[in-house]
């Protein structure tokens, strides 16, 4: 079972409240991810930025490990779902640090072939002094 804290949940959560406005307006939304996903006997890994007021979508990046990263719309649910050999499931990184914003990994995880390729690859950019600043529309 993939438990999302509530501080990650609000985040999630104001992402996509953020999203709406932002495309309402016709200004752009880059946020930072939020939530990563992975399978430990794989290179399954999902990273998302928002939450659907289902409480079940999740909007970011899924790659399944065929090389060929999206984003997209995925389901908590039926990732929570997913039962591997020897009891383990899908889990969530609790030591994720997101680094750069949705769209930086996306293109980075397409040239690198992966979302754990690109995650290797921004580790070696150098993060500004203090945290990241909070994402905005424009």
């Amino acid at each position: 079972m993939i438990t999302l804290p509530h501080a990650l949940h609000f985040a999630l959560r104001a992402n996509a409240v953020t999203a709406r406005i932002c495309e309402e307006r016709g200004e752009r939304f880059d946020p930072l991810p939020v939530l990563k996903l992975f399978s430990p006997l794989g290179a399954a890994t999902w990273i998302a930025t928002e939450l659907y007021d289902d409480g079940d979508t999740l909007f970011g990046l899924a790659d399944l490990g065929f090389g060929c990263p999206e984003l997209g719309t995925f389901s908590l649910r039926e990732i929570a779902a997913v039962r591997l050999p020897f009891g383990l499931t899908i889990e969530r990184d609790i030591a994720f640090t997101p680094r750069a914003p949705l769209s930086v990994w996306a293109d980075t995880a397409r040239r690198c072939g992966s979302i754990i390729a690109a995650e290797q690859a921004l580790r070696r950019i150098p993060m500004p002094p203090g945290k990241p600043l909070p994402p905005s529309c424009g």
